[in-house]
């Protein structure tokens, strides 16, 4: 069972992540960060600590944006920039987790699930329409 004080640090890590100057190591801090929380979500979920568990979620969320945003802060041409390459490949790992998570957990919590596979949804189809798009 995970304790208030490895939330605490699930948090923290997430401040550490946003204060790496690098842009690109910082998104892949921050994928590295979600793959290990998707990890611990199932364990909170399953051990009715629901509360945690969402907070999780919405920290998933947080890392999503700043893994993408910090990609685009870079501005490198995603079509030859293996940290996109890397982000799209592990969004679409996360979107396999999520899904099989969803099947594991009560209808009524779904939703907030639902929203997290969205939002990671939408940052991978961006990330596959600017590595596939039209150069310019």
């Amino acid at each position: 069972m995970l304790s208030a004080l490895m939330i605490f640090f699930l948090a923290a890590d997430l401040a550490a992540i946003r204060s790496e100057p690098n842009l690109e190591r910082r998104s892949d801090m921050a994928l590295d960060y979600i793959s290990g929380v998707l990890g611990q979500v199932q364990e909170l979920y399953n051990s009715g600590q629901i509360e945690q568990w969402r907070g999780a979620l919405n920290r998933i969320n947080e890392a999503v944006d700043l893994s993408y945003e910090s990609l685009r802060a870079a501005q490198k041409n995603p079509r030859n920039d293996k940290h996109y390459k890397r982000a799209e490949l592990k969004t679409r790992e996360f979107l396999r987790r999520l899904d099989g998570m969803r099947d594991e957990v009560n209808f009524d919590d779904r939703a907030a699930l639902d929203q997290v596979r969205a939002k990671i949804s939408q940052v991978h189809d961006e990330l596959l329409e600017k590595i596939m798009g039209k150069r310019r």
